[in-house]
């Protein structure tokens, strides 16, 4: 069965999930790259290096994100947003989106991009707190929601051929 999730679905995916995917469009260039990040409830935060995304997304806010939880082929949600890029100033606007991006539950194995610091874990609290994180905090107000679902409970079942350059197999 496909369907269409609700509002309170669509919220609990962004606030579990972790990493998305972000599209941003500048002329006549759409960009879609994964970026990790943390919701809560009305903004998706991110930390960022200066690059390709953050220029194109400097010149036209407006962009789409997108999660998703796949089980399987037959089992999964998706959710698709809109919003505005948001590129975050100030010292405590910045400490607002550490806390925020630190607050969220990662993984056990972990890569360097879901990390804000040199070190990690650590505690958003000191006065020093926003010193050794390198890049920049945006933001995106997000604007509008959709999502949907595949729910089976039947699993599919594994090929019994595999396609190969030269056909079925």
């Amino acid at each position: 069965m496909i369907g269409k999730l609700t509002f309170e679905e669509i919220e609990s995916l962004l606030r579990q999930q972790f990493v998305g995917h972000l599209g941003c469009q500048d002329k006549n260039i759409v960009y879609v790259v994964p970026v990790s990040y943390a919701y809560d409830g009305g903004y998706i935060y991110c930390h960022s290096f200066e690059g390709q995304k953050v220029a194109m997304m400097r010149n036209n806010p407006k962009v789409c994100f997108q999660v998703d939880e796949m089980k399987d082929m037959a089992n999964w949600k998706s959710v698709i947003t809109w919003g505005n890029f948001e590129e975050i100033d100030g010292e405590m606007e910045r400490k607002k989106a550490l806390h925020i991006l630190s607050a969220r539950r990662l993984p056990i194995s972990s890569s360097i991009t879901t990390h804000l610091g040199e070190t990690w874990p650590f505690t958003d609290e000191g006065a020093n707190v926003l010193k050794g994180i390198d890049g920049l905090f945006f933001r995106i107000l997000l604007k509008e929601k959709t999502g949907e679902y595949e729910s089976s409970s039947v699993s599919p079942q594994p090929a019994l051929a595999y396609v190969t350059g030269e056909g079925i197999a």
